[in-house]
Formats: structure tokens, sequence, C-alpha cells
């Protein structure tokens, strides 16, 4: 049995990062089901940063990582990671409303201008006639390579000498004498703390370990990807969200992805798009836009985990001794990573925070699963 300091389960976005930063306190496991690491969440990304995107809770993180990305550090490429695209926000006259309110969400954090209809149509001249009202254009949004910046994490762990298991579905978590001992399919693994990076499947694992569920909800999203008739898709168009979260798009090497930015509830699974919902992402594009999709050439669907607060749970766990919630990233886990990895390797360490978190006036117990519990 091998034994480490730390065994991170789940090796998406938020375990692999969570273990990039542990790996820097002592030694670290990931610990994955699948045969990669990404496979349910992390690889179905949108792949775009968005600075105020989640709300004051989730700003913080935001900060952070915009750093890193700015200037990553040796193992990750370089400035490519992130690419300037700009965010959209648009609205019918009944939207408004929603408008104001995402202004004043985006208030601090980087550049926002208000836009009339003209202007809007004037960025992206895709809008039917008679359909806008206005739009915000957010300046802090960018393009993400979700694949680099996850292995660069990865490879970092190795690199720091800690190890990636895979196809090591766990099966059991019982702690004796302040170890872990974790069966997995591959075998058992011993820990001094165990965090929980699972995702959908985070109440499942801290069932197993004795703590009291939180009430994740794993939620499906949608996304399509096509190329329009009779248009030249502009790879300059920003992010296009609309007010009420009911559709986006964004150009992508010379075609169209799109969403419905569905939130259906969904058990833990390895989920598949529902060809109705690809129908309403036609719809709705079709209805708000003159683009017009002939033939979808690739459709999936991920699932983004949330806790019924829908802000993160980052912290030990109230009654169990050792374990530690890395879950409820929502639709911010890739923008995040970095700030979420570093905060966790600090209070799974019990090292001080970096000093970001405190400029932003963070408070970390409001993170805590102890409100949960």
């Amino acid at each position: 049995m091998k034994s480490f300091d730390f065994a991170i389960i789940g090796g998406g976005i938020a375990g692999a990062s969570a273990g990039y930063y542990l790996a820097d306190h002592g030694s670290v496991a990931v610990i994955e089901g699948e045969s990669q690491p990404g496979y349910h969440t992390t690889g179905r990304s949108a792949a775009f940063f968005a600075g105020s995107y989640g709300g004051p809770l989730v700003q913080p993180f935001t900060r952070v990582a915009k750093a890193f990305f700015e200037n990553p550090p040796a193992g990750f490429p370089g400035k490519d990671i992130m690419t300037a695209r700009g965010a959209l926000y648009v609205a019918r006259a009944d939207q408004l409303a929603a408008l104001d309110h995402l202004e004043k969400l985006a208030a601090g954090f980087g550049m926002t201008k208000r836009l009339t209809a003209a202007e809007v149509s004037a960025r992206v001249p895709l809008f039917r006639e008679g359909y806008l009202a206005g739009g915000l254009f957010e300046e802090d949004c960018y393009d993400l390579d979700v694949a680099a910046l996850h292995q660069g994490f990865l490879r970092g762990i190795k690199r720091k000498s800690g190890e990636i298991v895979c196809d090591a579905m766990v099966s059991g978590l019982t702690r004796t004498d302040g170890r872990w001992r974790i069966e997995t399919a591959a075998g058992e693994i011993a820990a001094s703390i165990v965090v929980n990076a699972a995702g959908a499947w985070g109440d499942h694992v801290a069932a197993m370990a004795g703590c009291t569920p939180i009430g994740l909800e794993p939620k499906r999203r949608t996304a399509i990807l096509f190329r329009p008739r009779d248009v030249d898709v502009d790879p300059v168009w920003p992010l296009v969200l609309d007010a009420d979260e009911k559709f986006y798009f964004k150009p992508e090497t010379g075609r169209i992805l799109a969403s419905p930015e569905d939130e259906t509830p969904m058990p833990p699974c390895d989920v598949q798009p529902e060809m109705e919902d690809v129908a309403i992402t036609v719809d709705r594009i079709e209805r708000a836009t003159t683009l017009t999709v002939p033939r979808i050439e690739n459709k999936w669907a991920g699932l983004r985990t949330f806790a019924p607060d829908r802000a993160p749970v980052l912290g030990f766990d109230k009654d169990v001794a050792g374990f530690y919630w890395c879950v409820g990233q929502g639709g911010w886990g890739i923008q995040t990573s970095p700030g979420m990895g570093q905060f966790t390797a600090a209070m799974a360490a019990g090292a001080d925070l970096p000093p970001a978190f405190a400029l932003a006036g963070f408070e970390p117990g409001n993170c805590s699963p102890a409100r949960f519990q």
C-alpha cells in the first residue's frame, strides 16, 4: 500500500490544480476513476474566462487565477494559454433590468461599456431587426486553452514527484489512527488528508468517508458546433451571451459554438446531449440572429455541479477529521482553477493564504462546508 501526505480524489481541473499546489507541501497522489483525468467535465468545457462571472464569492478566485494566466509558471504554454475575446451581453427591451444587474456585478472587475442596440449590431452584425434594446461589453473575457492548462497541472504534479493513478475508482474510505485508507480499483492507498475533488460524485465520496452530504446538484450543460449558412464567421467576434442566460455563442475555428445555457438536474453519470436541448439551442439562436444551422457538426454535454447556494465548497469537514471538500465549482471551475488550487493547498496544508485573497477582503469561512452541516 502506497502512502502519501495528500490523496486527491478526482483528476479533473479541481483535483489537478489542487494537487499541483499541494505538491509543494508534501507527497501527493491524484486518484482518478477513469482511464484519463478530466473525462466528465473538464474536457467538455466551453473554455472561456469571464471576469465578472460567478459573483462576489467567486471573483477573488478569478482575480488570483488571472494573475496566473497572465504570467504562467514554467511548464505551461506562456501567454498562449489565455487569448483576448471580450464578452457581449445582449438584451431585448424586457431584459434591460437583467442587463443592469450584470453591469453591477461586473463593476468591480475589469472594464465594461454599456451599448445601444446599434452599437451591439456594429460589433456583431447578426441580430434580427427589432430584437435588441441594448448590450453590455465586458473587456475582461478571454478564451482559455483548457487542455494545456489541465495537462500543465498534471505534468507539474509529476515533476514535483506526485503520482497520477488512473482507472482507480474509489470503493471505500476508512480512517484509523489519523490516517486514511482508500480502497480503489488500482489498489489501496494511504494518506493523512483526503481532498474530495470528485465533482458530481462529491457527495458519494463524502458518504463513503462518513461525512454528511451537502446536497451537491449536478446539472447538464449542452453545447453544439455548427457552420452557419451564407455567413463568414469573424474570428474576432466576442463571446455573445443572453442577459437572462438563455443562450451564448462564440466563433470557433470558422464555426459557431453555441449553448442554450441549460441546467438540467442529473445524477452523476457520463452525461450525453439530449436532442430536445440541441433543438432548443438552434431555435434560440435562430430567433435572435440571422444565423441558420444547416447541420450540427458536433454536440456534447457536460456536468456542472453546484452547492445548494451556488457558491464553492472549500474547507475541512466539520465532523470528520482530515477530509477536505473541494467541490461545487459550478461553471467557474476552469477559470478559477489556479485560484482555487492555491486556496485549497494553503487551507489543507495549514499554510498562509496568498496575499491576493486578503487584499480582496475574502473570508475563507464563506466557502466552508460547515454552512451546510
